[in-house]
């Protein structure tokens, strides 16, 4: 049986027309010659709207239920997850063919898939995500839910394994000639270690300014924009050039990229590097970085070719010097950049002076005697902000004076401002400004560091201590670094992010944000009329998209709640609807 509804109009003599609509109850039924036929039951049509929709849904095979009773019982929300979250860096990996990449299906690759989105979504230690994997829908549905700790660290064991394959798969994408002009940049950072058994924890620089913490180092490699694609772990007093060596190995002999170009910063590729990549004849990687500054004052004396009268007209100019044959010099003048070293050399000038004042007061009130021992004091306050070139102290056994080194002060002023870019091998007809342009891309690793120590997937401190579990957990992170990446791109309309950054004309100026992205930020609204997110709070907000488990009539039904349009638009920016199961 079933309801049929007609409907027939009318217009009557005004001009009006009626709808006139008839509810039949109707049954079907096959006739003595084995056809097709129906017969009316009974005409609905006298009965209240709701009461007829009632008979539909009964027809159809529905359970009706007491608004009163489901109050007092008979609806019941036995359980409320948060999905949306979990559900987007899921549909983001799958996008990017992650789980397809980090190997076979199975029970590990579920584990670590889940070990990276929960390190996207919420990082903490692996004890509080295996804990956490219960109270979103990520457990449930990658089937991890009621994994064991040691099932976790076999994960990241099996992970780990897997990282040269892995990494190989994501320079083939991102850092081939024709997406990244052959192009890689690689950076080296530091985060301190917990306890006392770390096998790769040392001390060493600490980027932290954790300097009584032992710690690990690692390198990040990655392509022009920033996009990571692989990661190397060192002991935490590993010097920079050493770490870039290895870096070099990787890309050439893993990886097999033979022709690319490695832009590294000043400390990561020394001369002793240029010189061994020179003298290697197998090596045809090219390299760009910058000099520093007892190099660029050389090529600044009055026989040297950095002269102030390159920059009368133009902000940068190409350069030669016999000490650096068959390679490429671009000095570089940035104004903006002058002002702000002068002012600061300045305020630490005064700061240097600040803490003399009071070394001065405790010797006149003979609180500090002897040449000696007043010599120690001052060492120690014109080392603290690195001015003990610009001070001359003179010590006597009762008193202390000094006055400022003048002459080094306007020699290092002379260079405010000035770099100058180094480069051997690179591409053919690379000019001078994209010399500078690629070397000013190391900022996108610096935003990379920014993003995996603090901002997003707080990789610090190591609580492991074994050798392979830190690469194993570091690699999780660049993993983690390489979703978040992708979704900051995919969000930037969402957050605070400059969706149409302006491109430069003059590579030496300052880069400036957008009209578009001024607006955003002063305005708090998208182009959308929502208001903009950080990329961690909206990920909180995707977050309050939950998953009931309810429970009506006897029958268990999953609800997602009503999305926001935040939520809504963000699903929509990475291609995807809103799942109601990840799997």
């Amino acid at each position: 049986m079933h309801v049929e509804t007609s409907r027939t109009r009318h217009t009557r003599k005004d001009g009006t027309e009626v709808v006139y609509e008839r509810h039949l109850l109707r049954r079907s039924f096959r006739n003595e010659a084995g056809k097709p036929d129906k017969e009316t039951l009974a005409n609905l049509s006298m009965l209240p709207a709701g009461a007829i929709e009632a008979v539909r849904a009964v027809l159809a095979g529905k359970t009706l239920v007491d608004v009163a009773d489901a109050a007092t019982g008979g609806l019941v929300i036995d359980r409320s997850l948060p999905h949306g979250h979990v559900a987007a860096v899921y549909a983001m990996a799958k996008k990017l063919g992650l789980p397809q990449l980090l190997g076979p299906a199975g029970r590990q690759r579920d584990l670590a898939l889940a070990l990276v989105v929960s390190r996207v979504v919420r990082p903490k230690p692996k004890l509080s995500t295996l804990a956490w994997w219960n109270d979103v829908t990520l457990g449930a549905d990658l089937g991890v839910a009621d994994a064991s700790i040691a099932e976790v660290y076999a994960a990241m064991d099996w992970l780990g394994a897997r990282q040269d394959t892995i990494e190989a798969g994501l320079a083939a994408r991102h850092l081939s000639d024709g997406g990244t002009d052959g192009m890689a940049l690689f950076d080296l950072s530091s985060s301190w270690v917990e306890g006392s058994h770390c096998e790769l924890a040392k001390r060493g620089y600490s980027r932290d300014g954790k300097k009584g913490n032992p710690q690990i180092e690692y390198g990040l490699l990655t392509n022009p924009a920033g996009c990571p694609v692989s990661i190397r772990v060192f002991p935490g007093n590993t010097a920079d050039p050493k770490a870039f060596v290895e870096a070099v190995d990787t890309v050439r002999t893993r990886f097999g990229l033979a022709r690319l170009v490695m832009v590294g910063d000043r400390g990561m590729i020394t001369s002793a590097r240029v010189t061994a990549i020179k003298d290697d004849p197998d090596n045809l990687l090219g390299w760009i970085t910058c000099l520093r500054a007892p190099a660029i004052a050389k090529l600044a004396t009055d026989d040297g070719p950095l002269q102030m009268t390159l920059f009368d007209t133009q902000d940068l100019a190409e350069i030669t010097h016999p000490d650096y044959p068959g390679e490429r010099l671009v000095a570089c003048r940035n104004p903006a950049l002058a002002i702000e070293r002068a002012r600061k050399r300045e305020d630490l000038l005064q700061a240097t002076e600040a803490l003399l004042a009071k070394a001065k007061t405790r010797v006149d009130g003979g609180a500090l005697s002897g040449r000696d021992a007043i010599g120690v004091a001052v060492g120690k306050v014109i080392n603290k902000h690195k001015m003990a070139k610009h001070f001359q102290p003179a010590i006597t056994d009762t008193a202390l004076t000094w006055q400022r080194n003048q002459a080094t002060i306007d020699a290092e002023a002379a260079l405010d401002g000035i770099y100058v870019i180094r480069a051997g091998r690179t591409h053919p007809g690379m000019s001078p400004d994209e010399l500078v342009t690629a070397y000013k891309q190391l900022s996108n690793v610096e935003r990379d560091f920014r993003s995996i120590k603090t901002t997003d997937l707080d990789i610090r401190p190591i609580h492991h201590y074994l050798t392979g579990r830190v690469q194993a957990h570091l690699f999780i992170c660049m993993l983690a670094l390489y979703l978040t990446w992708h979704l900051r791109h995919a969000w930037a309309e969402l957050t605070y992010t400059d969706q149409h950054p302006p491109t430069r004309d003059n590579p030496v100026a300052p880069a400036r944000r957008s009209t578009h992205a001024d607006h955003k930020a002063t305005r708090h609204t998208t182009d959308h009329g929502q208001p903009p997110h950080s990329f961690r709070g909206l990920i909180d907000h995707l977050a309050t998209l939950t998953r009931n488990t309810t429970t009506l009539a006897a029958r268990t039904i999953d609800i997602l709640a009503t999305p926001t349009d935040t939520q809504r638009r963000a699903f929509h920016l990475i291609d995807t609807s809103i799942p109601l199961n990840l799997t």
